[in-house]
């Protein structure tokens, strides 16, 4: 039930292309091709065992977890809260 001027499962909507530009955002980032023996930030080796498991990779497990920790803001506001909008 949507009130005011948004249609019925307007809200609904806003959740699923939110949802669904997090899923291309991550699809994005993975690596593909052939994955490199050695980290590109920090020159550590990388195991044969994540290479195996994420073709692609360049990173080591350390690196990886640091740079997942930067988060990618969207420029989209969908919250519909006017805190939101002065950001």
């Amino acid at each position: 039930m949507a009130g005011g001027w948004a249609r019925d499962g307007a809200v609904q909507d806003q959740i699923d292309d939110s949802v669904t530009d997090a899923v291309l955002l991550a699809r994005a980032r993975l690596s593909s091709g052939e994955s490199a023996t050695h980290c590109a930030d920090c020159g550590e080796p990388i195991p044969e065992r994540r290479r195996a498991a994420m073709p692609g990779v360049r990173t080591c497990v350390t690196c990886q977890t640091e740079n997942d920790g930067a988060r990618a803001l969207s420029a989209i506001n969908r919250r519909g809260s006017k805190d939101s909008q002065l950001r």
